[in-house]
Formats: structure tokens, C-alpha cells, sequence
């Protein structure tokens, strides 16, 4: 019985010293820390991504490159789910230290962020592309010193007026309707990524930018 109890511990001891594969994608969920935005507009990156971990069996939980990262496999591909701690406007401090550490090139960095100009609910997945007003992008195209990143906006809603305060809106929490369309767009989301991280880059496309959100009552 010894033996056997041995052998067990031999084929452990190997499992934890076989190399793993190399990181070859950032993930990276952009929102703002403290429960008082869990479920704000701003925090849709968060939202996301705290699913995507779910999806993979993967836990956010490790404290480096100023964010909370795990890693996580997707279908063949190693990647690192990043969540940055620092305020929204200075992600670009985590993604840069995360990306220089793996020696990951803007190609394969996907950001998940919100956007205000779409509904709740709705995709917006491109190759790359300027901030559109967005200062967390916007932070990060000024570290990688690009914006060749792929990412996926997340529709959070427009603003009720023209007039009313930016600020305000996205740290506004979602009303439950809203939260349950962006929540089911994640399903879409996750299809996409796969595609995305195989290479199939126009599959990823049509699964998330045809994403069409619906409520109860259509």
C-alpha cells in the first residue's frame, strides 16, 4: 500500500513540475474597484470578465502588474484574465507592465470596455482603432504606444440627454432590465473569444457585432 501511496505523490510532484504552457493572450476587463460600482455602466469590463473566468474555471485573485489576474486555459490557448486596480483613466499602467513581463505584442490583447453610444445589450468587436472618448483606452493606446489591440465594447446605454453629466451616467448603476441584456450578451461574448484566440477574427466579428439584445416582453 506504501507503494502505491508513493507512486501517487511521484506522479503529483511530476504534474506540478511540468512546465505550462506560456501566456500568449491578455484579457483585460476594465471597471473601477469598490462594491459601490459593482453594477455601474463603467464597469461593464468587470462584469464581463468576472463571467469569462467563470466560463473557464479560472480565479481572478493573484495581485500583480497593479491588477487582480488569473490564469486560465481557453481552448488551447493560455491566457491571463486581468482585472486593473487603478483607476479606470490609468489602465494602461497594468496592461503595459502585464504585456511587457509576458512579452505580449498589442495583437493579442484584448480589451473588454463600455460604450455609451450603443444600447445595453449590444457588441462592438474591432481589430483596432482609436479611444472614441473613452479615457481607458485611451490610457492604454498611450502605454503599448498603439491602439492595434483588438476589443469589445460592451453597450451600457446613451446618455438620457445631450446635457446630462458624462460622469455621472457611467458611474450610474444599470436598472435590472438593462443588466439582465448586457448579461445575456456575455454568452456571445464568450463564443466570440474562442473564434478570436484561434485566429478566426471575421468568425469572432459576426458572432458578437450580430449579437441583437432582447427583452421579455419582444
Amino acid at each position: 500500500m506504501a507503494d502505491i501511496f508513493d507512486l501517487f505523490k511521484k506522479i503529483a510532484k511530476k504534474e506540478e513540475d511540468s512546465p505550462k504552457e506560456p501566456i500568449t493572450w491578455l484579457i483585460v476587463g476594465l471597471g473601477n474597484t469598490g462594491d459601490k460600482y459593482f453594477n455601474t455602466r463603467h464597469n461593464a469590463g468587470f462584469l464581463c470578465i468576472d463571467y469569462i473566468s467563470q466560463k473557464c474555471n479560472a480565479r481572478i485573485d493573484r495581485a500583480k502588474f497593479h491588477s487582480l489576474c488569473g490564469e486560465a486555459t481557453i481552448g488551447t490557448h493560455r491566457v491571463l484574465l486581468i482585472k486593473p486596480q487603478t483607476l479606470m483613466n490609468a489602465s494602461g499602467k497594468a496592461v503595459g507592465e502585464a504585456a511587457a513581463f509576458y512579452k505580449i505584442p498589442p495583437e493579442r490583447i484584448l480589451v473588454l470596455s463600455d460604450d455609451i453610444t450603443q444600447a445595453p445589450g449590444k457588441l462592438r468587436l474591432r481589430r483596432k482603432g482609436s479611444a472614441g472618448g473613452h479615457n481607458g483606452l485611451k490610457d492604454i493606446i498611450a502605454h503599448l504606444s498603439s491602439d492595434a489591440f483588438p476589443r469589445i465594447r460592451l453597450g451600457v446605454g446613451e446618455k438620457p440627454h445631450p446635457d446630462y453629466d458624462l460622469a455621472a451616467w457611467v458611474l450610474s448603476d444599470f436598472t435590472k432590465e438593462e443588466q439582465k441584456l448586457l448579461f445575456d450578451s456575455f454568452g456571445s461574448v464568450w463564443e466570440g473569444l474562442g473564434r478570436l484566440l484561434d485566429g478566426k477574427f471575421d468568425d469572432a466579428m459576426q458572432i458578437c457585432n450580430s449579437h441583437r439584445p432582447t427583452t421579455e416582453k419582444e
